[in-house]
């Protein structure tokens, strides 16, 4: 089994930044990619990031230049910043972790952004 906790999480104006870390422990030589989902209020959870142990990096087009996922293989952490926010960006964001598909999920930090 895999543990992942998420913080950074917040209240943010727009055009703000923030950086989201997640600390995986557990299990984590299972762990190929790590990244990221988020759930705005009444839409599905959709792909923001994701990173192989390789540093791979993928990203949802709609999120490309404003965001950028990290790995940090010594403390297994990852790591999602992001710039010039949006309220759109308002969501519940997810770690998740596996090692071909997302096996394993935090429970969510909470992104606000205000106009």
């Amino acid at each position: 089994q895999v543990q992942l906790v998420e913080s950074g999480g917040g209240l943010v104006q727009a055009g703000g930044s923030l950086r989201l870390s997640c600390a995986a422990s557990g299990s984590i030589f299972s762990i190929n990619v790590m990244g990221w989902y988020r759930q705005a209020p009444g839409k599905t959870r959709e792909l923001v990031a994701r990173i192989t142990k390789a540093g791979t990096t993928n990203y949802a087009n709609s999120m490309k230049g404003r965001f950028t996922i990290s790995r940090d293989y010594g403390k297994n952490t990852v790591y999602h910043q992001m710039n010039n926010l949006k309220p759109e960006d308002t969501a519940t964001y997810y770690c998740c972790a596996g090692f071909v598909t997302m096996d394993y999920w935090g429970k969510g930090t909470l992104v606000t952004v205000s106009s």
